[in-house]
């Protein structure tokens, strides 16, 4: 991921503009919203920010350029054909337990995002229930971890799915960024 949009500068920006989140929730709002069908063209997701992270107050330039370069490059990874999404969390460096919380932060900003696009559960497959389960028990994690390499793995492994899953959600009920383009006839 580019530099300007690791972890740590996004969380240092949002702090910077009193802003009570992290990366991690931000880029998980901004996924979960995409993924629970809102429209790329819509353009409300800024509007939303400010709702859901800065009690409706606008935000500085500076940070909404920032926000806008998060979504863009969020938007971008949704659409490459490797199916690759990078979670915005803390660098491997970070102590297992600031990890595991950004991982918490991401999960919980998904579903947040994720249910203010999308209330109607009924529509989406087992596969997606069973993964919106799976977010919500993350979610509620507490458990410290230890440094140890089993930690390490299980960590790893959860991270892993968590990327899985959102892009099931994102590819059974995101609207298409490409078709969402005005320009371009969508084929159906």
């Amino acid at each position: 991921m580019e530099k300007q949009l690791d972890y740590d500068r996004v969380t240092n920006t949002l702090s910077q503009y009193d802003v009570i989140a992290d990366g991690a929730e931000l880029q998980g709002i901004l996924c979960g919203m995409l993924s629970g069908g809102m429209p790329v063209s819509e353009r409300k997701w800024l509007d939303v920010l400010k709702d859901t992270l800065n009690q409706g107050a606008a935000f500085p330039p500076e940070l909404e350029n920032m926000l806008t370069d998060v979504f863009n490059s969020l938007c971008q990874q949704l659409v490459e054909a490797e199916f690759t999404l990078s979670l915005m969390l803390p660098d491997d460096k970070a102590p297992i337990n600031d990890r595991g919380l950004g991982l918490i932060n991401w999960v919980q900003g998904f579903m947040l995002g994720f249910g203010l696009y999308q209330q109607d559960m009924m529509q989406c497959s087992e596969d997606v229930k069973e993964a919106l389960q799976d977010f919500s028990d993350i979610a509620r994690m507490e458990e410290p971890m230890t440094e140890d390499e089993e930690s390490e793995r299980a960590l790893f492994e959860v991270v892993e799915y968590v990327k899985i899953s959102a892009l099931l959600c994102f590819n059974e009920l995101g609207q298409s960024l490409i078709e969402d383009q005005k320009d371009k006839p969508s084929v159906h």
